[in-house]
């Protein structure tokens, strides 16, 4: 039942005594002026998504935008970066659950990101206890008593970064003049508007992530949204500092842009790999020759991920802004030394790589995995960043970015993918969203390039493992059916009885045998939660 709480703003979430706490009449009036000043130009940026995604279909192939040469060219920086930014060589990424959130900040690591995007269901209960429990860190007030111990922060923690959702996300459970507002717009104004002045009042800032920009004119509405945002609250313009993840292909090739739009409030770019892989394939669905071997074929090494990863730091450096990398997706491997230290050690060569190549940091999604981390950019990076490896004789082309990894599919790969897609789901619409799956933290963003690799490897004409057969709808669902059945009996009858494993093989199938690639997962599964 929609409850209106404004002229024009209706509820469709359950307003708890506490969540009135952040939904106060002041921050709601702020988030609706917000979607009311911005929300058309968020749809018409969407509607250039589509109309990008025919283009690349019918052979338009990405690459770098001659409009935008001259900012290419041009010698300018980005604004100066706050004391509490300039050393960020281990960030531990998560979900905003209030334990998750503690542990981050006292885990060593020198930023943490508080995720409402991939790491986090947009379940209602979620976002607004998200918000709180991110109220709370902020002012450090953050505790919690389960399992009988007692969580608090140390004195020493991590510089606080929030990653609201992504451009293409809605907030289905806030209507505004009768049509959903931005999740992107809900998630940032909650935020700002209840922490702003406290994160001043610490020394620090506003700090952001900025998650799956297609192009410079999504980042030129960010920054207009954060000027904006700080005019409203009479906090001064460039006091918001927001990174960018690089992860989808066509924000490769339009670096220069965003770091030049967002110059007054941004600090750095990241390689988000996943989700770049995951839009490799996405973007270049019409095309068989884009495809894509198994997804543990695909690291970092291949040479359109080393282009990519190379000209981000080669961008960022020209420019005075930090580049990260990628994130380490292994976890602790429990009673079993031999694979927990096999994990490390991947983890370790994969920062040696990053820091090698100039990274000024790297991304965990561990605390266990903090000390690995920090003690390659400690031996690497002695100083807070390597700005001054400016890679100036690198040369990347869009041929380079465009280069398809050589590698098969196998029937191991549409086994994992099929299992991962589906174990991911199941968690997903329970309200979880980072699950941990066969020694991996997998996010939305891991799930995607393994559904997304189903689609691909039935659709192209060139799907066809390893051993010979052809991948089609009838094997993908033997492989669905097997998989089911294994969780079936590893979780008991009654346990799999209420569980959502039907719904997500559902779903798992839908998207997988359709016609039509599904963008994303999480907007087809935002209806089921």
């Amino acid at each position: 039942m929609a409850e209106q709480i404004a002229p024009g703003v209706e509820f469709l979430g359950e307003l708890k005594p506490e969540y009135r706490d952040i939904l106060t009449p002041e921050a709601l009036a702020f988030i609706t002026e917000l979607q009311r000043r911005f929300g058309a130009e968020r749809e018409a940026l969407l509607a250039k998504r589509i109309e990008r995604q025919a283009a690349i279909s019918a052979g338009a192939l990405p690459d770098f935008l001659p409009e935008t040469a001259h900012i290419r060219e041009a010698d300018w920086t980005v604004g100066p970066i706050p004391a509490d930014l300039q050393d960020r060589r281990v960030e531990i990424t998560g979900p905003v659950d209030r334990k998750m959130i503690i542990n981050a900040l006292n885990s060593g690591a020198k930023v943490f990101m508080a995720d409402f995007e991939d790491s986090s269901t947009p379940t209602w209960a979620n976002l607004v206890e998200g918000q709180l429990n991110v109220r709370d860190a902020y002012r450090r007030t953050i505790s919690l008593d389960a399992g009988g111990k007692h969580y608090r922060l140390n004195d020493t923690i991590a510089t606080l970064m929030v990653r609201p959702r992504g451009w293409h996300l809605p907030e289905k459970h806030v209507r505004i003049d009768g049509k959903p507002m931005s999740g992107s717009l809900f998630d940032f104004g909650l935020c700002f508007f209840h922490n702003a002045r406290t994160a001043l009042a610490n020394g620090s800032g506003s700090y952001f992530y900025l998650p799956k920009l297609e192009s410079h004119l999504e980042a030129r509405l960010w920054n207009a949204v954060f000027n904006y945002a700080q005019d409203g609250l009479g906090i001064p313009r460039g006091t918001i500092k927001a990174t960018v993840l690089i992860e989808t292909i066509l924000a490769a090739f339009e670096m220069d842009e965003i770091l030049y739009e967002l110059r007054d409030h941004i600090v750095g770019l990241n390689c988000g790999r996943w989700d770049y892989i995951f839009s490799f394939i996405k973007k270049l669905q019409a095309h068989p020759e884009f495809f894509m071997p198994d997804r543990a074929q695909v690291t970092m090494t291949r040479h359109f991920l080393r282009s990519y990863s190379r000209l981000l730091i080669q961008t960022c450096h020209r420019r005075g802004a930090y580049a990260l990398g990628g994130m380490a997706a292994f976890i602790p491997v429990k009673d079993d030394p031999q694979a927990n230290a096999t994990a490390f050690e991947r983890v370790r060569s994969d920062k040696e790589r990053e820091a090698g190549d100039g990274h000024d940091g790297t991304w965990v999604a561990h605390p266990g995995l903090v000390p690995v981390a920090m003690d390659v950019f400690d031996r690497y990076m002695p100083g807070p960043n390597q700005l001054d490896k400016r890679l100036e004789d690198l040369r990347v082309t869009a041929k380079d970015l465009l280069t398809v990894p050589e590698g098969n599919a196998t029937a191991g790969g549409l086994r994992v993918n099929v299992g991962i897609s589906l174990r991911y789901m199941e968690a997903w619409l329970r309200g979880n969203g980072c699950v941990p799956i066969l020694g991996l933290m997998e996010d939305a963003a891991t799930a995607e390039i393994s559904r997304a690799q189903i689609w691909q490897w039935i659709h192209n004409p060139r799907g066809v493992l390893f051993d010979g057969r052809r991948v089609t709808a009838e094997l993908f669902r033997e492989e669905l059916a097997r998989e089911l059945e294994a969780i079936r009996k590893e979780l008991g009858e009654d346990a799999f009885g209420a569980s959502k494993f039907p719904l997500a093989a559902e779903l798992l199938d839908r998207i997988s045998t359709s016609e039509k690639f599904e963008d994303f997962l999480t907007t087809l599964a935002y209806d089921y939660v």
